[in-house]
Order: structure tokens, then C-alpha cells, then sequence
């Protein structure tokens, strides 16, 4: 029997081709000033026939959303452009997937929600006795410190302490080319405005840091993931995405990558780099759990000397989120165009008190204990944490050299996107595999936070999770 409830009638060829136009310029893939297609070239792209392009142009034209110029074609008005909405913009994902909503669910939650899947140490692993001391230090120093605008780039004390450190990797710096920043995400994020433009290609590992994908999606570049190894990215898929994509930008971790916590091997290192000059392709190596490694290995920074490699980080992850600072250090002429944009962007560098509070903490004994110790005790807790995994079937991929994060491998069939589903309505968030995975290929996985699992009721959220997903088929 026919069904008697009205159907919406399909939208014609030129209403869809005419959504098209709109969805890219809602997705920033066209700019206002933009030049549309060719009549003739969008019409081959979309399978029609010229007139009906040239209707569509017509119309759109009509609302006012491109304009034609006579002889140069059809440009992007600006009119009614929509607000950037990010979380629209790329694949949709299911909530739990969402590199979004996963941020904002773990930095809001209720304290009594348990974050096995969290990226930052409990406070009770951080150092603050002596955040304390330099919180009082900085209460007896000059007006101008605690009242005034920071450098454009950053405490000279801090800048002379990082190059120093700098130093002892055998990377030596002048301070030309080192500036502070607001984070390291804010690192990050001057960086890709410097160096690309709406459309560009960069290339992250698959899977990589969560956040890396939002801030991309910001600056509207089309993202490539190359497989990632105990030893670093695939070399042969590396090879075949700089061939084929010729990405602008390479953005990794070095040292105890994020999720996965392997390091880079010297083969890798030395190809990656060889890759990188022959096509003209620059690294940003993001090297904030540097101080977790009990050993150093290969820094793309270093071999490089800083000519196509930017190296950035904070301190953030072993010393204070609420005190924010970040660095970038990469070319002088390079550092020269960030601080401008550090102006344009912040007016001035990082807050002149979270600077000089690192500075003052780094520059003390105290730092250099709290990091002997928090590596003594994490090599504890990664052990822990994998013995208490085991039963459960949940195995990690690699054990990590340092740093608090197992990526860890589910037993066959499960779906950790589906587990973490479940684990939420038991007030646990857990950090799933493909929200880290460009290629949503990493299902099978999750990142685990060691600090985070200390409490008995995250190892039964999830073995409760796991046999309602196996009765029910959902795995």
C-alpha cells in the first residue's frame, strides 16, 4: 500500500549544483573573492550539461551569493556568508569520535566523572610546593611585572633557559631564534598562519594528538594521515603522500608520540628529513613530553639545525596547565614574521607572570627532582596499568620509554568508540581510538592515561561495557 504521508520532492540538477557552490563556500573551500569554476569545468566535475551550470550561476547570482564580471567569470560575493561553524566542517563523526566534543567533555566534566582518557597528570603528580614558592616570589616583585604587557617575544630569562637546554641537545640557537607564546597549541596555530592558506595539504600521523585535526580544521587545509610505527611514520607511505598530496606542512611528535607512545628511530629520522628537503616540505615537531624521556633519542630539530624543522612545546604536561607557556624556536626570519603575529593576534607575547614563574621554577633544583621522580613513578604506573588491562583483554600496542600514555589494543571484534559510549553513562571518559585516527582506522584501539587509573570503577565500567556490547552483537 502506498505510503499517504508527503514526500519532499527531489531537488533538481540545478538545485543540487547550486547547494554545491554553497557547501564549499560554507566550508571556506571558497573564499569571498574566489573565482567559481569554469562554466565548462564544473559542469564536467558535476556530470552536467553547461546550461544547466549557467542557470544555477544565474540564480545564485540572483541572491547576491557570487557576482559575474564580465569577460573573468563568477566571484564569491561574501554575502550571507554563514559563521565558520568547526564542528561542521570535515567528516562527521559520531559524538564520542568528535576531536571536539571528546575536548570539551574532558576539560567541563563534573569531578566526580573519572578521565582515564585525559592528556594531564593528576595534581597531586605536579610540582606544586614549588608553584607555591614561585607564586610567592613573583607577589614580592616590581609593579611592572605583575601589572604590565609581556615582550613580543617572550622573558629573556626563560628565552636564555631554553637556550641552554637547547645547547646541551647540540642544537645552538641565538636568542633570534626563540620566542614564548601563550601555549603550545597557540604555538602551533601562529605557525599555520604564517605558512598556509585555506586549501593547502598537511600531513599528520595516523593516528596523532586529537587536536592537532581541530586546529587544522581552523585554518580550513585539507588533511593527510601516513600510518604511524614503533619507529615513526612510514617511510614508503610518507614518500607516496608527498608525491602525490605535496603537503605544505608535516606536524608530529618526536619523542613519546601522542597516542602511541613510540620515538623515532635514527633511520626514520634521517629519510624523514631527506623526504622533507627534495620536496620542499616544512616539519613542525612538537616536543612537549620531552622532559618524560629517561634517554634522549633523535630530534628532526636537531639533525635539521632548524632550517626546514620548527621545533615547538610547553610545559604544560610536567609542570603547570594553569600557567601556560608555550615556544617556538625555528629561523630568525621565521621568528621575526611570528612575533608580528603574535601582535596582531595577542598583542604582545605570553603572560609576563606564567613566563617568569617557569622561569624561576626551571631555574631552581626543584624542577630536575620533580622529573626524576615523576619518570621513576610513571615507569611504575605504566607497568600498573598494563597488568591491570590484561585481564580484560586490553594489550598495549608498545610500552612506551616515558610519558602516561598506553595506546593500547582491544580484543579482537570490539569497537572502543561503541565502549566509551557505554563507559560515559558510568560518569567514565574514555579516549577511543579513532578520535585520533584521520582515516578512522583505530577502532581496535584507546588511549589510556596511566595517572587516571588508579580508581576500581573504571576497569568495571569497561568489562561491563564489553560483555553488554558482545550480548548485544554491537562489538
Amino acid at each position: 500500500m502506498a505510503s499517504l504521508s508527503p514526500t519532499r520532492p527531489a531537488p533538481n540538477r540545478t538545485e543540487t549544483l547550486m547547494e554545491e557552490i554553497r557547501t564549499r563556500i560554507a566550508a571556506r573551500a571558497l573564499s569571498p573573492g574566489d573565482r567559481l569554476p569554469s562554466i565548462r569545468g564544473f559542469a564536467r566535475t558535476m556530470d552536467a550539461s553547461p546550461s544547466t551550470v549557467v542557470e544555477a550561476y544565474d540564480r545564485l547570482e540572483a541572491e547576491g551569493v557570487i557576482r559575474a564580471r564580465r569577460g573573468s567569470g563568477f566571484y564569491v560575493t561574501g554575502a550571507n556568508l554563514p559563521p565558520m561553524a568547526l564542528a561542521d566542517m570535515g567528516p562527521q563523526r559520531e559524538r564520542e569520535l568528535d576531536p571536539f566534543w571528546v575536548s570539551r567533555q574532558s576539560l567541563d566534566a563534573d569531578p566526580s566523572v573519572l578521565t582515564p582518557g585525559c592528556g594531564w597528570l593528576p595534581p597531586d603528580w605536579m610540582p606544586t610546593a614549588a608553584l607555591r614558592k614561585g607564586l610567592r616570589a613573583l607577589g614580592r616583585a616590581d609593579g611592572g611585572l605583575l601589572t604590565t604587557y609581556g615582550g613580543t617575544r617572550g622573558s629573556p630569562a626563560l628565552r636564555r633557559l631554553l637556550q641552554a637546554r637547547f645547547a646541551d641537545e647540540g642544537l645552538s640557537l641565538g636568542p633570534d631564534r626563540i620566542m614564548l607564546a601563550g601555549s603550545g597549541t597557540q604555538a602551533i596555530d601562529l605557525i599555520c598562519r604564517l605558512l598556509l592558506r585555506p586549501g593547502d595539504t598537511v600531513l599528520v600521523d595516523d593516528p596523532c594528538y586529537f587536536n592537532f585535526q581541530s586546529l587544522l580544521r581552523a585554518h580550513q587545509v585539507r588533511l593527510m594521515g601516513v600510518p604511524y610505527t614503533p619507529t615513526g611514520p612510514d617511510t614508503a607511505a610518507f614518500e607516496r603522500a608527498l608525491i602525490e598530496d605535496m603537503p605544505r606542512l608535516y606536524i608530529t611528535n618526536s619523542a613519546i608520540h601522542n597516542p602511541t607512545g613510540a620515538s623515532l628511530s635514527p633511520q626514520t629520522a634521517h629519510r624523514v628529513l631527506s623526504l622533507a628537503a627534495n620536496h620542499g616540505m616544512t616539519i613542525v615537531e612538537d616536543d612537549i613530553f620531552a622532559d618524560f624521556e629517561p634517554h634522549p633519542t633523535p630530534r628532526l630539530a636537531v639533525l635539521d639545525g632548524l632550517e626546514r624543522v620548527i621545533r615547538i612545546g610547553s610545559f604544560s604536561k610536567a609542570l603547570s596547565a594553569s600557567a601556560r607557556c608555550g615556544y617556538i624556536a625555528a629561523r630568525a626570519d621565521w621568528i621575526e614574521e611570528l612575533a608580528d603575529l603574535q601582535v596582531a593576534t595577542c598583542f604582545g607575547g605570553p603572560s609576563t607572570l606564567a613566563t617568569e614563574l617557569v622561569a624561576g621554577i626551571l631555574a631552581g633544583g626543584s624542577y630536575r627532582k620533580h622529573m626524576e621522580d615523576l619518570r621513576q613513578r610513571l615507569t611504575r604506573a605504566r607497568k600498573q596499568a598494563a597488568e591491570r588491562l590484561a585481564p580484560l583483554g586490553i594489550t598495549p600496542w608498545l610500552m612506551p620509554s616515558g610519558g602516561f600514555h598506553l595506546w593500547c589494543r582491544l580484543p579482537e571484534g570490539y569497537d572502543s568508540g561503541v565502549i566509551a559510549r557505554r563507559c560515559m553513562e558510568d560518569g567514565i571518559m574514555l579516549a577511543p581510538g579513532n578520535v585520533f585516527s584521520v582515516s578512522q582506522t583505530a577502532a581496535g584501539f584507546a588511549r589510556f592515561n596511566v595517572t587516571q587509573l588508579e580508581d576500581e570503577r573504571v576497569f568495571a565500567a569497561i568489562r561491563r561495557a564489553m560483555a553488554e556490547t558482545s550480548n548485544s552483537g554491537e562489538k
